[in-house]
Order: structure tokens, then sequence, then C-alpha cells
């Protein structure tokens, strides 16, 4: 996470991670298959310490819209503090590399449950989980676009924001 936060996704080279951490390079290799892989793995690290700080301090809100908004901001703005490093972690997740999908499936679930606190415990399961889906692809377009550099990291969360009122101001 040092390397991509200071030099972004190209200065994550294994021989380097490896000298980092003090192990050999064929150790990295065998808990990972690619840079990708590695770089997944970090990201659903940060999602699991975004989840516990969700859990320290639940999110903020009079609707579920509002607390949706709450907990994607915090997640955006974190990003925002490491934008290299957040660079790495997205282009990464688009790697064609198995263990890389499978990283994908643990932080979709862990954003999920993070996600999940902003609704109340009245709201219709199927109805929620659709919205998280929905919420997540437009989170993701989002930061591909700020990666790239065809939107601003504050019109990236103010799309987020907008998508998640769109689909739940209706509900209260």
């Amino acid at each position: 996470m040092e390397l991509g936060a200071d030099g972004g996704y190209e200065a994550v080279q294994m021989r380097d991670v490896a000298a980092r951490a003090d192990v050999a390079l064929g150790t990295i290799y065998r808990y990972f298959s690619s840079k990708d892989h590695l770089l997944a793995a970090a990201l659903v690290e940060w999602v699991n310490q975004l989840a516990r700080t969700v859990s320290r301090r639940p999110p903020e809100g009079a609707t579920t819209a509002e607390r949706m908004v709450d907990i994607l901001g915090r997640a955006t703005r974190s990003m925002e503090r490491r934008p290299k490093l957040s660079a790495a972690l997205v282009t990464a997740l688009s790697s064609a590399d198995p263990q890389v999908a499978a990283c994908q499936e643990e932080l979709d679930r862990a954003m999920a449950s993070i996600q999940r606190q902003a609704f109340p415990a009245s709201f219709d399961p199927d109805v929620r989980d659709r919205i998280i889906r929905a919420l997540g692809h437009v989170w993701f377009s989002a930061l591909v676009g700020w990666v790239n550099g065809w939107v601003g990291i504050g019109q990236a969360g103010d799309e987020l924001a907008s998508a998640a009122h769109l689909m739940l101001d209706q509900y209260g």
C-alpha cells in the first residue's frame, strides 16, 4: 500500500513489495498470483478497515438515502486522501486475473455489509440488495472516471449521492 500511495500502479513491483516486506519474492508469489491480485487484496483490507470505522461510528442521517450518502462519502473521502493508491487499486480491479475476481466478490460482500447499515430493519431485503448492487456499479464507474481524469473527485461524489437519492428518496 505504501508503494502504491507513493508512486501509483506502476510503482508496485512484486520485487519491491518483497524487499519492503523483507520476504523472498517467492513468498509474495505463493500468496498473490499477480500485482493486480496483491492490489485487489489490499483494497479488500482497506474496505475491512472502513467496516470497522463504520461499526464504531454508524452512518448519520434522517433517511436511508442520507445514511447511504454518509457511508459512500466516507469511503470516497478516504480514497481521495491517497489518490495514487486509490488509482492503483481501481486499476487492479479491472484485471482479468481470476484471483482478482475472487477479491472483487469479497469486496462486494464487505461493502454490502457496510451499506446494509443505512437501511432500517423493515426494508425489503431483495430491494435493498438490488439497490446496493446498483450503487456499487455507480460508485465503481465514478471512481474509474476520477482515476482516469474524466471527472474530479467532487463530481464523482456528487454523482454517487445523486444516484443514492434517486434510488432511495422514494422510501423516505
